[in-house]
Formats: structure tokens, C-alpha cells, sequence
């Protein structure tokens, strides 16, 4: 498997490198909370096409490869950005799957006229639960029943306070449009949910990353006892295990970004993999770089928190780990009966 980059990519991740380094800041990051959701930055990724790159061509859109999103879903987790792109994504990979009955809300999605979010939590009975984007969203894609649905989202959400300050919402179904039923509304969310599982990946293990660079950083400029804190092996060696680990989640989300295309049949198993091994790694990254930063790093004003509690709030919108790992469990040796 090559993971070198080609020109075109290395093009696309420096653009949205460069476009979250000016819309994403720290400081506009802060702003959004608690709600967790800027609309200016939301208006810059709409602009960049970043729905429309999710689809294919016969949908309206740019088909970019899962790779090309893994990518750009690393440099939002870096930025922890402040809009719900990797959902909105799936959402229109869905619809685009669901043929007519989607085509409309498709078409609203990629003119950016609704923002249309995806939730990797099952529904059941009138009721979805710590909806992704739910606060801020027009509609959101669910498997309620047995059955891909969307959901018209107005008075009917009830936002949830959460240490992520993520825009999460609990919502009523009064109504819903009925995209799809029986297996194929089954194929439809077991992939929807396989390429959200392998771009959060992507996302922690950038959280990670950038994480792992504040903590370096930090450790340079403070001193004690007339010495950088880096130096000291308690500082230094598990900065130098969270980089390790935060390089390995990277490979290992792309690894299951490369598999929609060059192992389907694995692509499961490896972004389930992926998710629970890059949350892990963003949890213990963020918690070790905190710790690193002292009582300044438990303060609003430093950055470090941001990562510490938005990386965890990424995570448990779809389960811990060991949720994910039984889904790794099923995929390679079958779900248990009943």
C-alpha cells in the first residue's frame, strides 16, 4: 500500500491546511462554544466545494476518493474545527446512494441551502439520540427501524450540553421521508457508517498529531530548575509514545480509507479498527500534553483543552472503543446470533 502523496493531494491538503489556519483559529474555535458550530467557517467550507467533492459526478459532484476526504478530515481534526463537515459528507454519499428519493435533498445539501447531517447511532421508535450537528442541522440522515430515513429538524431537537461543546442534539421524529427499506437501506448505512468511522479516524489521529506538537512546544519553552522540561524523561518519553502512536492511527485510517477501494470487503473491519485505535491515541495524547502544560493547561484560554475535550466528544457521539471493536469482531468472524 503507497501512502505517498500525489501533487493533486498534496495541493488539497495545503489548501485546507491554509483555509483552517484563517478560519479555524484557536480563538474562533472558543467563540463558537458552547454551541460549537461557526457559521462563517461553515460559509468557507461550503465554498470549497467540501460537499460537493463527497459525491460522484453523476450526483452533482466531484468524486473524491475516501482518501482525498480521510485527508482533509485529518486538517479538521488538527484545526478541531468548528463545523460538521465529515457528517454532512456521509449524509450526501447516502442520499447520492438513494437515487430519487434523495435527489432533492441531495440538491439542497450540495447549493448549500440545508445543512444535512448523518448519525452513526441507530434509531429506534420516534427518537434519535446525540444527533451529530443536530443543533444546527435542516434535516438528518438515520437508520430508524430498519429503514434509511430523513429527518425534518425544527422544533423538534432538544440540544444536549456536552464537554465537547459539539452541536449535538436529541430529536423527535415527527415526520420522516423514507429513503430506504429492508437490505438496501442496510447496504446504505453499514457503508454510511464505515466511511464515518474511517474519517473521524482520520480526524482523532490529527487531533492527535497536533496535540502531541502543542505538547513539544510547551515542554521547549517551560523551565524548571534551570532547564527546558523537555528534557526530562517524565516530559519527554510519553510525548515521544503519543507521536509514535499518533503516526500509527494516521497509517492506519488511511489504510482503511485505501480499502473502499482496494479491499471492500475489509473496509469494515479496518475503519472500526481504525476508530477505536485513533480514539484511544487522541485520548491519551490530549491527556498527556495537558498534563504536560500544568495548571495552565486546564485553563479556557489555553489551547490544549480544546483538543483534550473536543477529540473525546468526537469519539463517544458513536461508543467507546470496545463498541467499535465488536463491530471489528463481527466483521472478520460474523455477528452473534440474536
Amino acid at each position: 500500500m503507497d501512502l505517498s502523496l500525489s501533487g493533486e493531494q498534496r495541493q488539497l491538503v495545503d489548501s485546507f491546511a491554509a483555509m483552517y489556519a484563517r478560519e479555524s483559529t484557536s480563538d474562533r474555535v472558543r467563540a463558537a462554544e458552547p454551541l460549537g458550530f461557526d457559521p462563517k467557517l461553515w460559509k468557507a467550507l461550503l465554498e470549497t466545494g467540501v460537499i460537493e467533492m463527497a459525491v460522484d459526478e453523476a450526483a452533482g459532484g466531484w468524486a473524491a476518493s475516501e482518501v482525498d476526504l480521510a485527508l482533509i478530515a485529518e486538517q479538521y481534526g488538527r484545526a478541531v474545527a468548528s463545523a460538521p463537515v465529515i457528517e454532512s459528507q456521509v449524509a450526501a454519499r447516502v442520499l447520492a446512494g438513494c437515487g430519487e428519493p434523495g435527489a432533492e435533498l441531495l440538491r439542497h445539501a450540495l447549493a448549500g441551502d440545508k445543512l444535512i447531517s448523518f448519525t452513526p447511532r441507530r434509531g429506534y421508535g420516534d427518537s434519535l439520540k446525540l444527533v451529530p450537528a443536530g443543533a444546527v442541522a435542516d434535516a438528518v440522515v438515520a437508520l430508524v427501524d430498519g429503514r434509511v430515513v430523513a429527518v425534518p429538524v425544527t422544533e423538534n431537537r432538544c440540544p444536549v450540553t456536552n464537554l465537547g461543546s459539539l452541536p449535538l442534539a436529541d430529536i423527535t421524529i415527527d415526520d420522516a421521508a423514507v429513503l430506504a427499506e429492508g437490505e438496501d437501506a442496510r447496504r446504505l448505512f453499514e457503508a454510511a457508517l464505515d466511511l464515518w468511522l474511517a474519517l473521524t479516524s482520520a480526524a482523532l489521529a490529527g487531533a492527535a498529531k497536533k496535540a502531541v506538537e502543542l505538547g513539544v512546544e510547551y515542554a521547549k519553552q517551560r523551565h524548571a530548575f534551570g532547564t527546558a522540561i523537555g528534557t526530562f524523561q517524565a516530559v519527554s518519553h510519553p510525548l515521544a509514545d503519543s507521536a509514535t502512536a499518533a503516526d500509527g492511527a494516521r497509517l492506519l485510517a488511511l489504510k482503511a480509507a485505501c480499502a473502499f477501494a482496494d479491499e471492500p470487503e475489509r473496509a469494515g473491519e479496518l475503519a472500526a479498527m481504525a476508530f477505536a485505535f485513533a480514539y484511544e491515541t487522541a485520548r491519551d495524547a490530549t491527556n498527556r500534553s495537558l498534563h504536560i502544560h500544568g495548571g495552565y493547561g486546564f485553563g479556557m484560554e489555553g489551547d490544549i483543552q480544546l483538543y483534550y475535550r473536543r477529540s473525546r466528544g468526537w469519539a463517544m457521539v458513536y461508543g467507546e472503543p470496545a463498541v467499535a471493536l465488536d463491530r471489528v469482531a463481527d466483521a472478520r468472524y460474523g455477528a452473534v446470533a440474536g
